[in-house]
């Protein structure tokens, strides 16, 4: 079988741009989404733009900012591609589409609508309304991906639940001794503290939290530390805990108490009489916790895979490893995957 490469439009390749610059964003506009945007005038960019940090100016007024002055002139006759559908609404920054509009740009192309409420189809409307020429779905999946977390919040109200567990070449995850079974190489913790770095939060159970006193950081990488969330029902952990140390804010899913104790412990008091993983994704919701990478131990991944609440999984094997017994791995169904090779293993990304 021949396989083709079939080539973008004109139109892709902009967009593709704008995906691009929107990923510049990365770790610095959540809540936000990443967005990207050019202007385009007779197929020469004459703008360029990303949101570039939570609360301050969006691409499109970023990319309108970046145009010369010789190119000013030219704006009314261009067309402005964006990822994102430009919002509506004033939030922490005026309309997007207002700006579109006092430029009198006569057509905009957009990658895909935006599923946040104050949004979703009125920034679209506005622009046809004041005549401009509007065409959505351009390279819309890529878009979407793009912004995956953004998207599952706002479409299933919850975060977006990433699983993460490292295993021997045989399936075993741990030890059945307090006993510590390193898996994990150098290579393979800076990468586990990368994407740590790119989620909202992460998450543990009792027994991972009292076994391994975690602190749940991303010391060997850069970027923002995520919220700590732990499962104590029962509140078993230590005061202790390096989770208490209130350098990151922790918040402890339990049944006993409700409670914030001073600026970075939060004692989040859940029903007993219903199930915890939805609760704790309402609660998530409603905190403004867009994702959540949830990192053991075993009986609190499986309950995620078992309630079908997650939408990735990402399994470090390390494939010189075997173990004569332990804690076996959770356990995947209907899943689709794709393999990268790393040192001495492979980590395999699933989704649901």
């Amino acid at each position: 079988m021949m396989i083709q490469n079939v080539p973008l439009s004109a139109e892709e390749i902009y967009m593709q741009r704008c995906i691009q610059l929107a990923l510049l964003g990365q770790d610095k506009v959540a809540p936000n989404p990443m967005v990207g945007s050019v202007l385009v005038y007779y197929n020469r960019i004459i703008g360029e733009g990303y949101h570039q940090q939570y609360g301050k100016a969006h691409a499109e007024v970023n990319c309108m900012n970046s145009v010369k002055d010789a190119d000013k002139p030219f704006i009314n006759q261009s067309t402005l591609y964006v990822s994102l559908e430009p919002c509506a609404h004033f939030g922490k920054t005026p309309p997007c589409t207002d700006l579109i509009i006092r430029n009198k740009i006569p057509k905009i192309i957009i990658g895909c609508r935006d599923p946040f409420e104050a949004v979703n189809g009125k920034g679209i409307e506005k622009l046809l309304a004041a005549g401009i020429q509007v065409t959505i779905g351009i390279l819309e999946d890529s878009c979407k991906e793009l912004n995956k977390r953004f998207f599952t919040f706002h479409t299933k109200n919850r975060p977006y639940i990433l699983l993460k567990w490292a295993e021997t070449a045989n399936h075993f995850i741990g030890n059945n001794t307090p006993e510590r079974l390193f898996i994990s190489s150098d290579t393979t913790n800076k990468l586990v503290h990368k994407w740590r770095s790119e989620e909202a939060a992460i998450l543990v159970g009792t027994n991972t939290a009292l076994l391994d006193n975690p602190s749940l950081s991303n010391r060997l990488w850069t970027g923002k530390q995520p919220i700590r969330l732990v499962i104590d029902k029962k509140l078993k952990l230590p005061k202790t805990s390096i989770l208490f140390d209130k350098k990151v804010l922790t918040i402890v899913f339990n049944f006993l108490l409700q409670e914030e104790i001073e600026k970075n412990l939060l004692y989040y008091k859940l029903d007993k009489n219903k199930d915890v993983l939805p609760q704790i994704m309402e609660a998530c919701f409603q905190l403004n916790i867009q994702s959540i990478l949830v990192e053991g131990g075993r009986k609190t991944l499986q309950s995620f895979i078992n309630t079908n609440l997650w939408d990735e999984a990402r399994v470090i094997t390390n494939r010189q490893l075997l173990a004569d017994e332990g804690v076996s791995s959770p356990i995947l169904f209907n899943t689709k995957h794709k393999t990268t090779t790393i040192m001495a293993g492979e980590y395999i990304t699933y989704s649901s």
